[in-house]
């Protein structure tokens, strides 16, 4: 059967911290003959600390806002910013296959969303590799491709999964009393 690359099972991830798995939480197969004109992403990442323990969330949408694919992945101990930049290359990854006609991508990290489009530069050492990433994958989609920043209710969806992530990763100290 043709359709959007994966198979929906729970899959592990050659980066994943050990023993961390990506969850596949719904992937949805549109027709076969259907051409995806436009996608959009929404990416967040977030640390309970920071640095402290993080993780990311992606949701991808066919421009009707039907959710086709979405995911969360724990990273162990990173930033913020490490967190919203993993999740935009993550995110990224997971499109590349769909070969779109264009792209929408909504992150709600005004840090990553400004550096990505040249606009800040990048001073923190920890973030250049990763923008390095970011700015190569977003290079394959040429002039097919934006890149905004949106509130966080705007990106509520990919901020849900990171706290799943989260929630499910990082035990909760208990209600003194």
């Amino acid at each position: 059967m043709h359709g959007l690359p994966g198979n929906g099972h729970v899959q592990g991830h050659a980066d994943a911290p050990a023993g961390g798995r990506d969850r596949e939480l719904r992937e949805l197969r549109p027709n076969p003959g259907a051409r995806l004109t436009t996608l959009r992403l929404r990416a967040d990442g977030g640390a309970r600390g920071n640095p402290g323990p993080a993780a990311l969330g992606v949701v991808i949408e066919d421009d009707q806002g039907m959710r086709l694919r979405t995911f969360h992945r724990f990273l162990g101990v990173a930033t913020n910013n490490q967190a919203e930049y993993q999740a935009l290359i993550e995110g990224l990854k997971a499109v590349a296959d769909w070969k779109p006609d264009r792209l929408e991508v909504y992150l709600d990290s005004k840090l990553v969303v400004e550096q990505v489009n040249g606009k800040w530069r990048v001073k923190e050492s920890e973030l250049k590799e990763l923008h390095k990433q970011a700015t190569e994958l977003l290079q394959q989609f040429g002039d097919r491709v934006t890149v905004s920043h949106v509130g966080r209710e705007e990106n509520r969806g990919a901020d849900k999964l990171v706290n799943m992530a989260l929630d499910e990763r990082v035990k909760k100290p208990k209600p003194s009393g």
